[in-house]
Protein backbone atom coordinates (compact mmCIF):
# COMPACT_ATOMS: atom_id res chain seq x y z
CA UNK A 1 0.00 0.00 0.00
CA UNK A 2 1.19 3.49 -0.88
CA UNK A 3 0.57 5.91 1.98
CA UNK A 4 0.69 9.68 1.73
CA UNK A 5 1.69 12.19 4.41
CA UNK A 6 -0.98 14.79 3.67
CA UNK A 7 -4.55 13.46 4.17
CA UNK A 8 -5.71 14.13 0.63
CA UNK A 9 -8.71 11.81 0.64
CA UNK A 10 -10.00 12.98 4.02
CA UNK A 11 -9.74 16.57 2.83
CA UNK A 12 -11.57 15.78 -0.41
CA UNK A 13 -14.37 13.98 1.45
CA UNK A 14 -14.86 16.49 4.25
CA UNK A 15 -14.49 19.77 2.33
CA UNK A 16 -18.01 19.80 0.79
CA UNK A 17 -19.84 18.61 3.93
CA UNK A 18 -17.96 21.04 6.19
CA UNK A 19 -18.61 23.85 3.71
CA UNK A 20 -22.31 22.94 3.77
CA UNK A 21 -22.45 23.62 7.52
CA UNK A 22 -21.36 27.22 6.88
CA UNK A 23 -24.21 27.93 4.44
CA UNK A 24 -26.68 29.11 7.16
CA UNK A 25 -24.16 31.83 8.10
CA UNK A 26 -24.01 33.33 4.60
CA UNK A 27 -26.14 36.53 4.42
CA UNK A 28 -28.03 35.95 1.18
CA UNK A 29 -31.82 35.73 0.73
CA UNK A 30 -32.05 35.46 -3.06
CA UNK A 31 -29.33 32.83 -3.48
CA UNK A 32 -26.88 34.80 -5.61
CA UNK A 33 -24.00 34.51 -3.16
CA UNK A 34 -24.98 30.94 -2.30
CA UNK A 35 -24.75 29.74 -5.90
CA UNK A 36 -21.23 31.14 -6.26
CA UNK A 37 -20.28 29.68 -2.89
CA UNK A 38 -21.61 26.23 -3.82
CA UNK A 39 -19.92 26.30 -7.21
CA UNK A 40 -16.66 27.47 -5.67
CA UNK A 41 -16.64 24.65 -3.11
CA UNK A 42 -17.54 22.00 -5.70
CA UNK A 43 -14.89 23.21 -8.15
CA UNK A 44 -12.23 23.49 -5.43
CA UNK A 45 -12.87 19.91 -4.38
CA UNK A 46 -12.68 18.73 -8.00
CA UNK A 47 -9.41 20.63 -8.46
CA UNK A 48 -8.03 19.00 -5.30
CA UNK A 49 -8.86 15.56 -6.73
CA UNK A 50 -7.03 16.31 -9.96
CA UNK A 51 -3.99 17.68 -8.14
CA UNK A 52 -3.83 14.82 -5.62
CA UNK A 53 -4.11 12.10 -8.24
CA UNK A 54 -1.83 13.78 -10.75
CA UNK A 55 1.02 14.17 -8.26
CA UNK A 56 0.55 11.19 -5.94
CA UNK A 57 -1.14 8.39 -7.88
CA UNK A 58 0.84 5.65 -9.66
CA UNK A 59 -1.16 4.48 -12.68
CA UNK A 60 1.04 1.39 -13.07
CA UNK A 61 0.18 0.00 -9.62
CA UNK A 62 -2.88 -2.05 -8.71
CA UNK A 63 -2.31 -1.53 -4.97
CA UNK A 64 -4.32 0.84 -2.80
CA UNK A 65 -2.80 4.31 -2.72
CA UNK A 66 -3.19 7.51 -0.67
CA UNK A 67 -4.06 5.20 2.24
CA UNK A 68 -5.36 6.80 5.44
CA UNK A 69 -6.55 4.90 8.48
CA UNK A 70 -7.60 6.36 11.81
CA UNK A 71 -9.48 4.85 14.73
CA UNK A 72 -12.85 6.62 14.78
CA UNK A 73 -15.33 4.85 17.09
CA UNK A 74 -13.39 1.86 18.48
CA UNK A 75 -16.33 0.75 20.65
CA UNK A 76 -18.16 -0.46 17.54
CA UNK A 77 -15.06 -1.19 15.47
CA UNK A 78 -15.56 1.77 13.11
CA UNK A 79 -12.37 3.08 11.53
CA UNK A 80 -11.87 5.99 9.17
CA UNK A 81 -10.14 3.89 6.54
CA UNK A 82 -9.92 5.33 3.02
CA UNK A 83 -7.82 4.60 -0.06
CA UNK A 84 -8.03 4.62 -3.85
CA UNK A 85 -7.07 2.24 -6.63
CA UNK A 86 -7.94 1.76 -10.29
CA UNK A 87 -11.58 0.91 -9.55
CA UNK A 88 -12.30 3.99 -7.47
CA UNK A 89 -10.02 6.74 -8.80
CA UNK A 90 -11.71 7.31 -12.21
CA UNK A 91 -15.15 7.18 -10.60
CA UNK A 92 -14.10 9.78 -8.03
CA UNK A 93 -13.05 12.09 -10.87
CA UNK A 94 -16.37 11.41 -12.60
CA UNK A 95 -18.15 12.30 -9.34
CA UNK A 96 -16.23 15.55 -9.04
CA UNK A 97 -16.93 16.60 -12.63
CA UNK A 98 -20.66 15.80 -12.63
CA UNK A 99 -21.35 17.27 -9.19
CA UNK A 100 -19.56 20.49 -10.09
CA UNK A 101 -21.52 20.78 -13.34
CA UNK A 102 -24.77 19.89 -11.52
CA UNK A 103 -24.23 22.78 -9.09
CA UNK A 104 -23.62 25.04 -12.09
CA UNK A 105 -26.76 23.67 -13.74
CA UNK A 106 -28.79 24.68 -10.66
CA UNK A 107 -27.97 28.35 -11.24
CA UNK A 108 -31.63 29.43 -11.38
CA UNK A 109 -32.79 27.68 -8.20
CA UNK A 110 -34.48 30.32 -6.03
CA UNK A 111 -36.70 28.09 -3.88
CA UNK A 112 -34.92 27.46 -0.55
CA UNK A 113 -31.41 27.96 -2.01
CA UNK A 114 -29.66 27.41 1.34
CA UNK A 115 -31.16 23.97 1.74
CA UNK A 116 -30.66 23.10 -1.94
CA UNK A 117 -26.94 23.88 -2.11
CA UNK A 118 -26.37 22.40 1.33
CA UNK A 119 -27.90 19.10 0.22
CA UNK A 120 -25.88 19.12 -2.99
CA UNK A 121 -22.62 19.48 -1.06
CA UNK A 122 -23.53 16.82 1.53
CA UNK A 123 -24.40 14.41 -1.29
CA UNK A 124 -21.08 15.26 -2.98
CA UNK A 125 -19.12 14.20 0.13
CA UNK A 126 -21.10 10.98 0.62
CA UNK A 127 -20.59 9.86 -2.98
CA UNK A 128 -16.82 10.27 -2.72
CA UNK A 129 -16.92 8.47 0.63
CA UNK A 130 -18.56 5.42 -0.96
CA UNK A 131 -15.81 5.12 -3.56
CA UNK A 132 -12.87 5.47 -1.12
CA UNK A 133 -14.16 3.62 1.97
CA UNK A 134 -12.09 0.57 2.96
CA UNK A 135 -14.08 -0.16 6.10
CA UNK A 136 -17.45 -1.84 5.53
CA UNK A 137 -19.17 0.16 8.28
CA UNK A 138 -17.82 3.40 6.83
CA UNK A 139 -18.98 2.26 3.38
CA UNK A 140 -22.47 1.65 4.77
CA UNK A 141 -22.50 5.02 6.54
CA UNK A 142 -21.58 6.92 3.37
CA UNK A 143 -24.08 4.85 1.37
CA UNK A 144 -26.86 5.90 3.79
CA UNK A 145 -25.88 9.58 4.04
CA UNK A 146 -26.22 9.90 0.26
CA UNK A 147 -29.87 8.76 0.33
CA UNK A 148 -31.32 11.63 2.36
CA UNK A 149 -30.22 14.52 0.08
CA UNK A 150 -31.56 12.70 -3.00
CA UNK A 151 -34.91 12.14 -1.27
CA UNK A 152 -35.20 15.81 -0.30
CA UNK A 153 -34.06 17.09 -3.72
CA UNK A 154 -36.81 15.10 -5.41
CA UNK A 155 -39.55 15.76 -2.85
CA UNK A 156 -38.98 19.55 -2.64
CA UNK A 157 -37.73 20.58 -6.09
CA UNK A 158 -39.27 17.82 -8.22
CA UNK A 159 -42.30 17.71 -10.52
CA UNK A 160 -45.99 17.18 -9.86
CA UNK A 161 -45.61 13.62 -8.55
CA UNK A 162 -42.43 14.39 -6.62
CA UNK A 163 -43.60 13.06 -3.25
CA UNK A 164 -44.59 9.71 -4.73
CA UNK A 165 -41.29 9.40 -6.62
CA UNK A 166 -39.22 10.47 -3.59
CA UNK A 167 -41.04 8.07 -1.26
CA UNK A 168 -40.60 5.20 -3.69
CA UNK A 169 -36.91 6.01 -4.02
CA UNK A 170 -36.27 6.07 -0.28
CA UNK A 171 -38.30 2.91 0.38
CA UNK A 172 -36.46 0.92 -2.27
CA UNK A 173 -32.96 2.14 -1.47
CA UNK A 174 -33.28 2.23 2.32
CA UNK A 175 -34.77 -1.28 2.40
CA UNK A 176 -31.96 -2.50 0.14
CA UNK A 177 -29.36 -0.93 2.44
CA UNK A 178 -30.48 -3.22 5.25
CA UNK A 179 -29.02 -6.12 3.26
CA UNK A 180 -25.60 -4.39 3.26
CA UNK A 181 -25.75 -4.10 7.04
CA UNK A 182 -26.85 -7.71 7.54
CA UNK A 183 -24.24 -9.14 5.16
CA UNK A 184 -21.52 -6.86 6.54
CA UNK A 185 -22.09 -7.87 10.15
CA UNK A 186 -22.30 -11.53 9.14
CA UNK A 187 -18.91 -11.32 7.44
CA UNK A 188 -17.37 -9.29 10.25
CA UNK A 189 -18.37 -11.77 12.98
CA UNK A 190 -17.57 -14.86 10.93
CA UNK A 191 -14.48 -16.74 12.07
CA UNK A 192 -12.21 -16.10 15.03
CA UNK A 193 -11.64 -12.37 14.50
CA UNK A 194 -14.14 -9.51 14.33
CA UNK A 195 -13.25 -6.88 11.74
CA UNK A 196 -14.97 -4.56 9.29
CA UNK A 197 -11.79 -3.92 7.31
CA UNK A 198 -12.50 -4.89 3.70
CA UNK A 199 -9.02 -6.31 3.10
CA UNK A 200 -9.36 -8.52 6.18
CA UNK A 201 -12.86 -9.62 5.19
CA UNK A 202 -11.64 -10.50 1.71
CA UNK A 203 -9.00 -12.86 3.11
CA UNK A 204 -11.35 -14.76 5.42
CA UNK A 205 -12.46 -18.29 4.57
CA UNK A 206 -16.25 -18.64 4.57
CA UNK A 207 -18.45 -21.77 4.35
CA UNK A 208 -19.91 -22.12 0.85
CA UNK A 209 -23.57 -21.72 1.87
CA UNK A 210 -22.69 -18.69 4.00
CA UNK A 211 -20.77 -16.99 1.18
CA UNK A 212 -23.60 -17.62 -1.30
CA UNK A 213 -26.13 -16.09 1.10
CA UNK A 214 -23.94 -13.04 1.74
CA UNK A 215 -23.43 -12.62 -2.01
CA UNK A 216 -27.19 -12.60 -2.55
CA UNK A 217 -27.65 -9.93 0.13
CA UNK A 218 -25.09 -7.66 -1.48
CA UNK A 219 -26.49 -8.38 -4.96
CA UNK A 220 -29.96 -7.23 -3.86
CA UNK A 221 -28.59 -4.07 -2.24
CA UNK A 222 -26.39 -3.09 -5.17
CA UNK A 223 -28.93 -4.33 -7.72
CA UNK A 224 -31.44 -1.74 -6.53
CA UNK A 225 -28.90 1.02 -7.02
CA UNK A 226 -27.54 -0.14 -10.39
CA UNK A 227 -30.50 -0.92 -11.08
CA UNK A 228 -31.07 -4.58 -12.02
CA UNK A 229 -34.43 -5.88 -13.23
CA UNK A 230 -36.82 -6.30 -11.39
CA UNK A 231 -35.44 -3.92 -8.73
CA UNK A 232 -35.41 -0.95 -11.10
CA UNK A 233 -38.93 0.48 -10.88
CA UNK A 234 -37.96 3.41 -8.63
CA UNK A 235 -35.62 4.83 -11.28
CA UNK A 236 -38.08 6.02 -13.99
CA UNK A 237 -40.25 7.68 -11.35
CA UNK A 238 -37.28 9.37 -9.67
CA UNK A 239 -35.86 10.60 -12.99
CA UNK A 240 -39.25 11.71 -14.24
CA UNK A 241 -39.81 13.98 -11.23
CA UNK A 242 -36.29 15.00 -10.16
CA UNK A 243 -34.94 18.46 -11.08
CA UNK A 244 -32.35 18.45 -13.85
CA UNK A 245 -29.31 18.73 -11.50
CA UNK A 246 -30.68 15.83 -9.45
CA UNK A 247 -31.17 13.71 -12.57
CA UNK A 248 -27.62 14.47 -13.66
CA UNK A 249 -26.26 13.11 -10.37
CA UNK A 250 -28.71 10.19 -10.26
CA UNK A 251 -27.73 8.94 -13.71
CA UNK A 252 -24.14 10.11 -13.73
CA UNK A 253 -22.94 8.96 -10.31
CA UNK A 254 -25.49 7.10 -8.18
CA UNK A 255 -26.04 4.22 -10.60
CA UNK A 256 -22.27 3.76 -10.82
CA UNK A 257 -22.11 3.18 -7.07
CA UNK A 258 -23.99 -0.09 -7.63
CA UNK A 259 -21.63 -1.27 -10.38
CA UNK A 260 -18.55 -0.27 -8.41
CA UNK A 261 -19.78 -2.08 -5.29
CA UNK A 262 -20.49 -5.26 -7.27
CA UNK A 263 -16.88 -5.38 -8.45
CA UNK A 264 -15.34 -4.25 -5.18
CA UNK A 265 -17.32 -6.52 -2.84
CA UNK A 266 -19.06 -9.30 -4.79
CA UNK A 267 -16.24 -10.08 -7.21
CA UNK A 268 -13.15 -9.17 -5.17
CA UNK A 269 -14.23 -10.22 -1.69
CA UNK A 270 -16.55 -13.14 -2.54
CA UNK A 271 -14.92 -14.79 -5.59
CA UNK A 272 -16.07 -18.33 -4.75
CA UNK A 273 -19.72 -17.29 -4.74
CA UNK A 274 -19.17 -15.23 -7.89
CA UNK A 275 -18.51 -18.46 -9.78
CA UNK A 276 -22.11 -19.48 -9.12
CA UNK A 277 -23.65 -16.08 -9.82
CA UNK A 278 -21.56 -14.86 -12.78
CA UNK A 279 -23.86 -16.48 -15.38
CA UNK A 280 -26.85 -15.13 -13.45
CA UNK A 281 -25.39 -11.63 -13.77
CA UNK A 282 -24.89 -12.17 -17.51
CA UNK A 283 -28.52 -13.26 -17.92
CA UNK A 284 -29.77 -10.33 -15.83
CA UNK A 285 -27.63 -8.04 -17.97
CA UNK A 286 -29.32 -9.32 -21.12
CA UNK A 287 -32.74 -8.82 -19.50
CA UNK A 288 -31.80 -5.27 -18.54
CA UNK A 289 -30.71 -4.47 -22.09
CA UNK A 290 -33.76 -5.88 -23.88
CA UNK A 291 -36.36 -4.99 -21.26
CA UNK A 292 -35.02 -1.45 -20.80
CA UNK A 293 -35.02 -0.84 -24.56
CA UNK A 294 -38.56 -2.18 -24.98
CA UNK A 295 -39.90 -0.11 -22.07
CA UNK A 296 -38.23 3.01 -23.46
CA UNK A 297 -40.41 2.67 -26.56
CA UNK A 298 -43.56 2.96 -24.48
CA UNK A 299 -42.58 6.22 -22.77
CA UNK A 300 -44.00 9.54 -23.93
CA UNK A 301 -42.27 11.40 -21.10
CA UNK A 302 -38.81 12.52 -22.26
CA UNK A 303 -37.00 11.89 -18.97
CA UNK A 304 -38.69 8.53 -18.39
CA UNK A 305 -37.49 7.39 -21.82
CA UNK A 306 -33.96 8.40 -20.90
CA UNK A 307 -34.34 6.62 -17.54
CA UNK A 308 -35.23 3.31 -19.18
CA UNK A 309 -32.30 3.87 -21.52
CA UNK A 310 -30.09 3.95 -18.42
CA UNK A 311 -31.56 0.63 -17.27
CA UNK A 312 -30.61 -0.87 -20.64
CA UNK A 313 -27.09 0.55 -20.65
CA UNK A 314 -26.36 -0.73 -17.15
CA UNK A 315 -27.00 -4.24 -18.50
CA UNK A 316 -23.65 -4.05 -20.30
CA UNK A 317 -21.94 -3.42 -16.95
CA UNK A 318 -23.41 -6.67 -15.61
CA UNK A 319 -22.28 -8.65 -18.66
CA UNK A 320 -18.77 -7.19 -18.41
CA UNK A 321 -18.53 -8.08 -14.71
CA UNK A 322 -19.68 -11.63 -15.49
CA UNK A 323 -17.29 -12.15 -18.41
CA UNK A 324 -14.24 -13.38 -16.45
CA UNK A 325 -12.01 -11.55 -18.94
CA UNK A 326 -9.77 -8.54 -18.60
CA UNK A 327 -11.39 -6.96 -21.66
CA UNK A 328 -14.91 -7.46 -20.33
CA UNK A 329 -14.10 -6.12 -16.86
CA UNK A 330 -12.35 -3.13 -18.42
CA UNK A 331 -15.39 -2.63 -20.66
CA UNK A 332 -17.69 -2.62 -17.63
CA UNK A 333 -15.61 0.16 -16.06
CA UNK A 334 -15.52 2.14 -19.29
CA UNK A 335 -19.27 1.71 -19.72
CA UNK A 336 -19.84 3.19 -16.27
CA UNK A 337 -17.62 6.19 -17.01
CA UNK A 338 -19.09 6.64 -20.48
CA UNK A 339 -22.70 6.32 -19.39
CA UNK A 340 -22.08 8.75 -16.53
CA UNK A 341 -21.00 11.43 -18.99
CA UNK A 342 -23.64 10.66 -21.62
CA UNK A 343 -26.61 10.36 -19.24
CA UNK A 344 -25.65 13.53 -17.37
CA UNK A 345 -25.55 15.47 -20.66
CA UNK A 346 -28.89 14.09 -21.88
CA UNK A 347 -30.72 14.74 -18.61
CA UNK A 348 -29.29 18.25 -18.43
CA UNK A 349 -30.46 18.96 -21.98
CA UNK A 350 -33.86 17.48 -21.11
CA UNK A 351 -34.01 20.04 -18.31
CA UNK A 352 -33.03 22.82 -20.73
CA UNK A 353 -35.80 21.72 -23.09
CA UNK A 354 -38.33 21.59 -20.26
CA UNK A 355 -37.38 25.10 -19.16
CA UNK A 356 -38.25 26.41 -22.64
CA UNK A 357 -41.31 24.28 -23.42
CA UNK A 358 -42.72 23.74 -19.89
CA UNK A 359 -43.48 20.11 -20.72
CA UNK A 360 -41.71 16.75 -20.82
CA UNK A 361 -44.40 15.04 -22.90
CA UNK A 362 -42.93 14.32 -26.32
CA UNK A 363 -46.35 14.12 -27.97
CA UNK A 364 -46.86 17.79 -27.06
CA UNK A 365 -43.58 18.88 -28.62
CA UNK A 366 -42.37 18.87 -32.21
CA UNK A 367 -40.58 21.17 -34.61
CA UNK A 368 -38.59 23.05 -31.99
CA UNK A 369 -35.28 22.49 -33.80
CA UNK A 370 -36.02 25.63 -35.83
CA UNK A 371 -36.12 27.87 -32.76
CA UNK A 372 -33.56 25.89 -30.68
CA UNK A 373 -30.91 24.77 -33.21
CA UNK A 374 -28.01 24.60 -30.74
CA UNK A 375 -30.07 22.60 -28.27
CA UNK A 376 -31.04 20.28 -31.12
CA UNK A 377 -27.39 19.82 -32.15
CA UNK A 378 -26.23 19.08 -28.61
CA UNK A 379 -29.14 16.73 -27.91
CA UNK A 380 -28.38 14.89 -31.15
CA UNK A 381 -24.70 14.52 -30.17
CA UNK A 382 -25.71 13.08 -26.79
CA UNK A 383 -28.17 10.68 -28.40
CA UNK A 384 -25.55 9.52 -30.91
CA UNK A 385 -23.17 8.78 -28.04
CA UNK A 386 -25.90 6.88 -26.19
CA UNK A 387 -26.71 4.70 -29.21
CA UNK A 388 -23.00 3.79 -29.44
CA UNK A 389 -22.04 5.70 -32.58
CA UNK A 390 -18.40 4.89 -33.54
CA UNK A 391 -16.10 7.70 -32.48
CA UNK A 392 -17.87 8.19 -29.16
CA UNK A 393 -17.27 6.59 -25.77
CA UNK A 394 -20.49 4.56 -25.77
CA UNK A 395 -19.31 2.56 -28.77
CA UNK A 396 -15.97 1.67 -27.19
CA UNK A 397 -17.49 0.56 -23.88
CA UNK A 398 -20.14 -1.66 -25.43
CA UNK A 399 -17.69 -3.12 -27.95
CA UNK A 400 -15.26 -4.08 -25.18
CA UNK A 401 -18.06 -5.80 -23.25
CA UNK A 402 -19.17 -7.72 -26.37
CA UNK A 403 -15.62 -8.82 -27.15
CA UNK A 404 -15.01 -9.67 -23.50
CA UNK A 405 -17.94 -12.07 -23.22
CA UNK A 406 -17.50 -13.43 -26.76
CA UNK A 407 -13.83 -14.31 -26.20
CA UNK A 408 -14.33 -15.72 -22.71
CA UNK A 409 -13.18 -19.32 -22.54
CA UNK A 410 -15.03 -19.83 -19.27
CA UNK A 411 -18.50 -20.16 -20.81
CA UNK A 412 -19.78 -22.66 -23.34
CA UNK A 413 -20.26 -21.51 -26.92
CA UNK A 414 -24.04 -21.88 -26.77
CA UNK A 415 -24.29 -19.68 -23.67
CA UNK A 416 -22.10 -16.98 -25.23
CA UNK A 417 -24.11 -17.02 -28.46
CA UNK A 418 -27.37 -16.51 -26.58
CA UNK A 419 -25.95 -13.66 -24.49
CA UNK A 420 -24.37 -11.88 -27.46
CA UNK A 421 -27.35 -12.25 -29.81
CA UNK A 422 -29.93 -11.07 -27.28
CA UNK A 423 -27.72 -8.17 -26.24
CA UNK A 424 -27.38 -7.26 -29.90
CA UNK A 425 -31.16 -7.02 -30.10
CA UNK A 426 -31.00 -4.30 -27.46
CA UNK A 427 -28.26 -2.53 -29.40
CA UNK A 428 -30.52 -2.53 -32.48
CA UNK A 429 -33.48 -1.20 -30.48
CA UNK A 430 -31.49 1.64 -28.89
CA UNK A 431 -31.08 3.85 -31.99
CA UNK A 432 -34.73 3.29 -32.86
CA UNK A 433 -36.13 4.68 -29.60
CA UNK A 434 -33.51 7.44 -29.37
CA UNK A 435 -33.97 8.62 -32.95
CA UNK A 436 -37.75 8.50 -32.57
CA UNK A 437 -37.30 10.66 -29.45
CA UNK A 438 -35.36 13.24 -31.47
CA UNK A 439 -37.99 13.15 -34.19
CA UNK A 440 -40.85 13.67 -31.75
CA UNK A 441 -39.16 16.57 -29.96
CA UNK A 442 -37.31 18.45 -32.70
CA UNK A 443 -38.60 17.46 -36.13
CA UNK A 444 -41.87 17.98 -37.97
CA UNK A 445 -44.36 20.75 -37.45
CA UNK A 446 -44.44 22.66 -34.20
CA UNK A 447 -47.37 21.74 -31.98
CA UNK A 448 -49.82 24.64 -31.94
CA UNK A 449 -50.57 24.02 -28.26
CA UNK A 450 -46.89 24.27 -27.32
CA UNK A 451 -46.14 27.60 -25.66
CA UNK A 452 -42.43 28.38 -25.93
CA UNK A 453 -40.65 30.77 -23.60
CA UNK A 454 -40.26 33.85 -25.78
CA UNK A 455 -37.58 35.39 -23.56
CA UNK A 456 -35.10 32.51 -23.36
CA UNK A 457 -35.03 30.04 -26.24
CA UNK A 458 -31.78 28.43 -27.32
CA UNK A 459 -28.98 27.39 -24.98
CA UNK A 460 -27.09 30.21 -23.32
CA UNK A 461 -23.30 30.29 -22.75
CA UNK A 462 -23.58 28.73 -19.27
CA UNK A 463 -25.64 25.83 -20.59
CA UNK A 464 -23.38 25.42 -23.61
CA UNK A 465 -20.34 25.27 -21.32
CA UNK A 466 -21.90 22.58 -19.10
CA UNK A 467 -22.82 20.42 -22.08
CA UNK A 468 -19.41 20.91 -23.72
CA UNK A 469 -17.67 19.75 -20.52
CA UNK A 470 -19.55 16.44 -20.90
CA UNK A 471 -19.54 16.02 -24.68
CA UNK A 472 -15.82 16.71 -25.17
CA UNK A 473 -14.59 13.82 -22.96
CA UNK A 474 -17.21 11.57 -24.60
CA UNK A 475 -15.66 12.29 -27.99
CA UNK A 476 -12.11 12.21 -26.61
CA UNK A 477 -12.59 8.75 -25.09
CA UNK A 478 -14.33 7.60 -28.27
CA UNK A 479 -11.31 8.42 -30.41
CA UNK A 480 -8.66 7.60 -27.80
CA UNK A 481 -10.05 5.19 -25.17
CA UNK A 482 -6.71 5.07 -23.37
CA UNK A 483 -7.62 8.44 -21.85
CA UNK A 484 -9.90 6.47 -19.53
CA UNK A 485 -8.63 2.88 -19.64
CA UNK A 486 -5.08 3.71 -18.53
CA UNK A 487 -6.45 4.84 -15.17
CA UNK A 488 -7.78 1.40 -14.26
CA UNK A 489 -6.39 -1.24 -16.67
CA UNK A 490 -3.80 -2.58 -14.21
CA UNK A 491 -6.49 -3.02 -11.56
CA UNK A 492 -9.13 -4.63 -13.80
CA UNK A 493 -6.48 -7.05 -15.06
CA UNK A 494 -5.79 -8.07 -11.46
CA UNK A 495 -9.54 -8.44 -10.70
CA UNK A 496 -10.17 -10.65 -13.74
CA UNK A 497 -7.06 -12.77 -13.14
CA UNK A 498 -7.91 -13.36 -9.49
CA UNK A 499 -11.51 -14.29 -10.36
CA UNK A 500 -10.33 -16.81 -12.96
CA UNK A 501 -7.90 -18.42 -10.53
CA UNK A 502 -10.82 -19.33 -8.29
CA UNK A 503 -12.61 -21.26 -11.03
CA UNK A 504 -10.60 -24.52 -10.99
CA UNK A 505 -10.65 -24.58 -7.18
CA UNK A 506 -14.42 -24.28 -7.03
CA UNK A 507 -14.82 -26.73 -9.92
CA UNK A 508 -13.45 -29.59 -7.81
CA UNK A 509 -16.26 -29.09 -5.29
CA UNK A 510 -19.25 -28.92 -7.63
CA UNK A 511 -22.12 -31.39 -7.92
CA UNK A 512 -23.53 -32.01 -11.38
CA UNK A 513 -25.80 -29.09 -12.21
CA UNK A 514 -26.89 -26.62 -14.81
CA UNK A 515 -23.35 -25.24 -14.71
CA UNK A 516 -22.18 -28.16 -16.82
CA UNK A 517 -24.22 -26.61 -19.63
CA UNK A 518 -23.11 -23.03 -19.00
CA UNK A 519 -19.38 -23.40 -18.35
CA UNK A 520 -16.58 -24.78 -20.47
CA UNK A 521 -12.91 -25.45 -19.85
CA UNK A 522 -10.88 -22.37 -18.90
CA UNK A 523 -7.43 -22.07 -20.44
CA UNK A 524 -5.58 -21.81 -17.17
CA UNK A 525 -2.07 -23.16 -17.63
CA UNK A 526 -1.80 -24.50 -14.11
CA UNK A 527 -5.31 -25.89 -13.89
CA UNK A 528 -5.62 -29.54 -12.96
CA UNK A 529 -9.30 -29.59 -13.79
CA UNK A 530 -10.12 -31.28 -17.13
CA UNK A 531 -12.80 -28.69 -17.79
CA UNK A 532 -15.73 -26.96 -16.19
CA UNK A 533 -18.01 -28.38 -18.86
CA UNK A 534 -17.88 -31.46 -16.62
CA UNK A 535 -17.86 -29.30 -13.55
CA UNK A 536 -18.91 -32.02 -11.13
CA UNK A 537 -17.95 -35.25 -12.73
Amino acid sequence: MNTIGFPWLTTIILLPIVAATAIPLIPDKEGRTLRWYGLGVAFTDFALMIYAFWHNYDFQSSAFQLVEKYSWIPQIGLNWSVAVDGLSMPLILLTGLINTLAVFAAWKVTNKPRLFYGLMLVMYSAQIGVFVAQDLLLFFLMWEIELVPVYLLISIWGGEKRRYAATKFILYTAAASIFILIAGFAMAFSGDTVSFDMATLGMKEYPKAFELLVYVCFLIAFGVKLPIFPLHTWLPDAHGEAPAPGSMILAGVLLKMGGYALIRINVEMLPDAHVYFAPVLAILGVVNIVYGACCAFAQTNLKRRLAYSSVAHMGFVLIGIASYTELGTSGAMLQMISHGLIAASLFFLAGVTYERTHTLMMDKMGGIAKVMPRTFALFTAGAMASLALPGMSGFVGELMVFLGIATSDVYSSSFKVVVVLLSAVGVILTPIYLLSMLRAVFYGQQNEELVLDAVVLDVKPRELFITACLILPIIGIGFYPKLATQTYDVKTMQVATHARQVLPVVARQQPTSLYSVIFTAPTLADSEVPGLVNIAE
